[in-house]
């Protein structure tokens, strides 16, 4: 077990979940992943795929455990601002806790 228990993903605090929408240009995933990263944040899963008639859209899922949510809307707020990124929406999920 992490000694940082607030950044486990088992841990039943909540996780943040962002879904990233943005042009798909080589410049996009180290400029989303700064985001995370000036706050010292390591997302505990990041996925991304390509889409499109030609390959131009660029879909990033991230999660971040033990998040609080006005720091996951600054967050959002943020990637919306990163160049070539055209939507951003936010989720969150928990661990369901075993009796």
């Amino acid at each position: 077990m992490s000694a940082r228990s607030d950044l486990d993903p088992f841990h039943p605090n909540p996780v943040a979940c962002f879904s990233v929408v943005a042009g798909a240009t080589p410049g996009v995933m180290p400029r989303v992943l700064e985001v995370f990263a000036k706050r010292g944040l390591v997302p505990c899963q990041w996925y991304s795929t390509v889409h499109g008639r030609r390959g131009e859209d660029l879909h990033i899922d991230v999660q971040v455990a033990g998040m609080e949510p006005r720091l996951r809307e600054q967050i959002a707020e943020s990637l919306r601002q990163v160049v070539d990124v055209e939507v951003v929406l936010t989720s969150e999920k928990r661990r369901a806790l075993t009796a």
